[in-house]
């Protein structure tokens, strides 16, 4: 029986990015200067990634969070849905606000009249919209509803045709120096119908009723709200409704519910969305989301391009020991995995530091503003002015994830260039000024 030695076993060779390696790069990296090593420039690399990082995952979510926030206070204040057209003067349009307020994912329906008026009061006269709704209907707007006080909500709608108790904003009552209880005179452009036909510029004194406050200063200074009933009188649209406005529940998904809302209002109905009302402001959101996205996402590829540096200088410092593993039988492909590794891991390591940094700042984003103001003894974020206790900060997972990909891409592409170099690098060169 033959027995085979040791030495008469084949031998076979490391696959790609084998232990040895990775154990060779990771030794380069920790090396100091004086033995050949980068570790100051791995460290300067790995704490610009994690900075760079860091930013981007914390303004996209600072973003994020004033966009949902802004976006659930006007899509509060306004509709997410819009019905117009014949179902407006139909015989059935009660029939077919059931139908409407029965289809799945739908909240609210309510019928509004709009009209534009001139406002009087307190010495000053300024335009406004107002905005005709049954009393029922201001629980579907809860920004508004929350902030107005028992009073104003149990006296709103009370009263023949409605009553003339109406709501201002909190900014038009301070611009006009209206509370609770004062007198305020609106005109009316059209006016009520007569025997003797159209009155025309109609003008009345009603009675503040309420402030609210809708989060959005806009919106506060440039609407009143008054009993659906009483503002069907005044402007001469008695019976009649200018739109139906409907609320879902997923406001980012209403595109799924136009079709059925559609067939719910019958025919003849236009049905349209926020998106629609909104199109310029929606716009606008997304083009600054995508331009800063842009300009963050080159400072993280900036950050990135510092490895090059770092792994030139390595490639040179080592150019002895690359030449004599090659001499030895190592391959071009594994020195370029060698110093490929090398560079990915200063990439790896700081996009995870900022992934994690960025995470916890944004999650405590809260704390660490009340922190400043304390220390400081400043005001870093007023609530008066945005109608938030803190900065707001939404973490989005996609975009998390995206931020990551694209700062391990950069560090790989960085750590690819000068790793090349290093793979074809010359043995016989390289030793013969040795």
């Amino acid at each position: 029986m033959t027995q085979t030695t040791f030495e008469d076993r084949p031998t076979k060779p490391a696959g790609p990015f084998s232990a040895w390696e990775i154990g060779l790069a990771l030794r380069y990296l920790r090396a100091k200067r004086s033995e050949g090593g980068i570790a100051l420039i791995a460290i300067i690399s790995y704490v610009a990634i994690s900075l760079a990082v860091m930013a981007l995952i914390t303004v996209m979510s600072i973003m994020a969070g004033f966009r949902s926030e802004l976006l659930s206070r006007m899509l509060s204040f306004n509709g997410h849905m819009y019905v117009q057209g014949q179902v407006l003067n139909a015989t059935d349009r009660e029939q077919a606000l059931a139908r409407i307020a029965d289809v799945p994912g739908v909240v609210s329906v309510t019928p509004l009249i709009e009209a534009q008026s001139l406002v009087r009061g307190g010495g000053q006269t300024t335009g406004a919209i107002v905005r005709g709704l049954r009393p029922g209907d201001l629980d579907s707007m809860s920004f508004v509803n929350d902030s107005l006080t028992d009073e104003a909500r149990a006296t709103f709608g009370q009263g023949a045709y409605g009553g003339d108790r109406i709501l201002i904003g909190k900014a038009l009552a301070s611009q006009l120096g209206l509370g609770v209880g004062a007198p305020i005179t609106l005109y009316s452009p059209t006016g009520a119908d007569s025997a003797f036909g159209n009155l025309g510029g109609l003008e009345k004194t009603y009675v503040v009723g309420g402030v609210f406050s809708s989060g959005t200063a806009d919106f506060d200074r440039g609407f009143i709200f008054m009993p659906l009933e009483q503002a069907q009188l005044f402007y001469g649209k008695e019976g009649m409704w200018d739109v139906i406005e409907v609320k879902v529940a997923e406001p980012d998904r209403v595109a799924d519910n136009l079709a059925p809302v559609r067939e719910a209002a019958g025919r003849g109905s236009v049905v349209s969305d926020w998106r629609d009302r909104l199109a310029a402001f929606w716009g606008a959101l997304k083009i600054e989301r995508v331009a800063m996205s842009i300009i963050l996402g080159l400072v993280v590829a900036i950050a990135a391009l510092n490895i090059i540096s770092g792994i030139v200088m390595l490639v040179k410092n080592k150019t002895r020991d690359i030449a004599i593993l090659r001499t030895v039988g190592a391959s071009q492909g594994s020195m370029l995995r060698v110093f490929f590794v090398a560079g990915a891991t200063i990439g790896i390591a700081g996009t995870a530091t900022g992934l994690i940094l960025g995470l916890l700042f944004c999650l405590n984003i809260g704390s660490i503003q009340h922190f400043l103001e304390a220390l400081f003894r400043v005001q870093l974020f007023n609530a008066d002015v945005y109608m938030l206790d803190a900065v707001p900060a939404l973490v989005d997972p996609v975009d998390v994830f995206w931020v990551a990909a694209w700062s391990l891409f950069m560090s790989c592409v960085a750590g690819l260039l000068p790793s090349w170099q290093a793979a074809k690098l010359d043995p016989v060169e390289a030793l013969r000024y040795e």
